[in-house]
């Protein structure tokens, strides 16, 4: 009996479908609806971030914001034990192996947020002759939540968490943020004026 390859990487010419989960043995609705509310009330994490974006991820995290109000504050060490991703960040083709791996690894049903330009479409890294760089993580594994941003505020962040959330149950738990219309700034001249100086009498 032959030892296992241990060195087999993912194909990563095309993007992994969905996994597909089974129905339930016992299907009433009552009974559904009660699992789904634990789940989306008990988001687990996978500690990984990738760039600058990630400090965003721990910032929500912190007191400020508080993820934990929302039940996905339990950052797993391991993939086996998360049932949520967020991408943070710039994934390079280096990483890309890896990263797949992580989300073969998780149990179904799993849940990917792309944070940030860079995970979404390569941000700034985008531009002709570039060979480093995945423009955009869903052409690796499928993405549930787009975030933008440069880096998107950990207030984004929870809208995207809020967004798994209404699509796990098919409402929304929570009220819609406030929005504040802004007012346009006045407009200033580039240049101040200068006052005319008065003219002596003096010949």
């Amino acid at each position: 009996m032959g030892s296992p390859d241990r060195t087999m990487k993912p194909n990563l010419a095309e993007p992994i479908q969905k996994s597909e989960v089974l129905p339930p043995i016992i299907n009433l609705k009552p009974i559904n609806w009660f699992f789904d509310v634990n789940r989306a009330m008990s988001l687990w994490p996978v500690t990984f971030g990738l760039a600058c974006c990630a400090i965003e991820m721990m910032s929500v995290s912190m007191a400020r914001f508080d993820i934990a109000r929302f039940g996905a504050e339990v950052f797993r060490p391991s993939v086996r034990q998360a049932d949520l991703m967020m991408v943070t960040g710039t994934v390079s083709k280096k990483m890309a192996p890896a990263l797949v791996r992580l989300y073969e690894q998780m149990p179904a049903p799993k849940y990917v947020l792309a944070c940030g330009n860079c995970a979404i479409s390569g941000g700034p890294f985008k531009f002709e002759g570039q060979y480093g760089i995945v423009e955009g993580v869903d052409k690796l594994i499928p993405v549930d939540v787009y975030v933008p941003g440069c880096p998107p505020r950990p207030e984004a962040i929870l809208e995207g968490v809020f967004s798994i959330q209404e699509k796990i149950l098919g409402v929304r738990l929570w009220p819609q943020p406030e929005v504040i219309p802004s007012e346009p700034a006045p407009k200033k001249p580039l240049r101040p004026e200068k006052e005319a100086e008065p003219q002596s009498d003096q010949a």
